[in-house]
């Protein structure tokens, strides 16, 4: 009588992380891009990078042109700002799903329910090489807990979505990740479960994975220490006022964490009205203007054209098709006036060093 695997129609053994690495390499000069991205990255965590951290870009990458050609008018645009801001380009492959729906590039490269992952996994990583060739640093969420050996050389700042923040699964794999990670609040708009994930992911940890070469493996970590908070709203409404911050900050103080806190200026923070992400980020910059020290990076969704689609066989080039984005003319004003504006008073921030959490 069989007893497992009842419910499993197939099963496809997957190329191993080492050999689509060998396949897709990362080139002496990007690797030595990503790990300086990296690194400014935890200076601007430390306070020592004063400028403001920007992950922006498309809520997804469904079209690899699409992708590409904003990926090269946002490297066009960082030589105008990189000296206040830190330009980090999204690019996100795997999407969490309420019920059911398109689960990203990696798991659908076709977009149609082929689930193709191998394609997609190859797909994906050679997007990231084809931006880093452009001088960007690159995000992604890190969702599925093995993908991230396949992808993580390439990522500078990593995202744990508000539906996964509280996951012990998750929290453990960002104690290994090389990148720096960012914990979305819960889906209420509270605090505690991403600041008890801050807590969690700075340990050590042991759990069972795969190791490059594809096989079953206890991977035990070091703990992250480059890991902050992402305000992005909730059932209660935005979260990122002068107000909520201060809360925020206040309960990192009662931890012991120093407050590291970004602003994803969609999802809540805007009513899911994507024309409002520009409102939000110009709150949180006259924050900063007021003196606010705690406040170190912003999330936006921006795509070619603004707005979302459905799937279907006719659909716009370079429009989402999962949240709604702003589009490219209104993105690169944002950024220059972000830049201008706050560009004098980073320049003279004065953020206090980190505090150690009390064991």
């Amino acid at each position: 009588m069989q007893l497992e695997n009842l419910n499993i129609a197939s099963q496809e053994v997957l190329i191993t992380p080492e050999a689509l690495k060998q396949h897709l390499p990362v080139p002496e000069r990007i690797s030595e891009q990503v790990s300086r991205a990296r690194a400014d990255v935890a200076r601007i965590l430390r306070g020592e990078d004063r400028r403001l951290l920007v992950v922006v870009g498309p809520c997804s990458i469904h079209d690899v042109n699409a992708g590409l050609e904003y990926a090269q008018k946002l490297s066009d645009l960082n030589e105008r700002v990189n000296d206040s801001l830190l330009l980090v380009m999204r690019a996100y492959f795997e999407k969490p799903r309420t019920t059911i729906g398109w689960k990203g590039l990696i798991n659908d490269p076709h977009l149609d329910d082929s689930f193709h992952v191998a394609q997609g996994l190859e797909i994906a990583r050679q997007f990231l090489l084809d931006v880093a060739q452009l001088g960007l640093p690159l995000s992604t969420e890190a969702l599925d807990p093995i993908t991230p050996q396949y992808l993580q050389d390439l990522i500078a700042w990593s995202a744990i979505g508000a539906r996964t923040t509280e996951s012990q699964t998750h929290r453990e794999m960002a104690s290994g990740l090389s990148s720096a990670v960012g914990f979305k609040n819960g889906t209420d708009g509270g605090f505690s479960v991403a600041l008890n994930a801050l807590q969690s992911v700075s340990s050590p940890h042991r759990f069972l994975g795969i190791n490059p070469d594809g096989q079953v493996a206890v991977l035990t970590t070091r703990g992250n220490q480059n890991a902050h908070i992402v305000l992005r709203g909730g059932t209660g409404g935005p979260n990122f006022d002068s107000d909520c911050v201060a809360r925020c900050e206040a309960e990192h103080h009662k931890l012991g964490l120093q407050p590291n806190i970004m602003v994803d200026c969609s999802h809540a923070n805007s009513n899911k009205d994507h024309n409002r992400q520009p409102e939000v980020a110009q709150d949180v910059a006259q924050q900063i203007l007021n003196g606010n020290q705690s406040l170190i990076g912003l999330m936006i969704e921006s795509h070619l054209q603004a707005g979302n689609q459905s799937i279907s066989p006719q659909m716009r080039y370079g429009v989402s098709v999962t949240d709604a984005c702003i589009d490219w003319a209104t993105t690169e004003n944002l950024l220059v006036d972000l830049a201008r504006r706050l560009g004098p008073t980073l320049a003279q921030r004065e953020r206090t060093s980190p505090v150690r959490i009390s064991r």
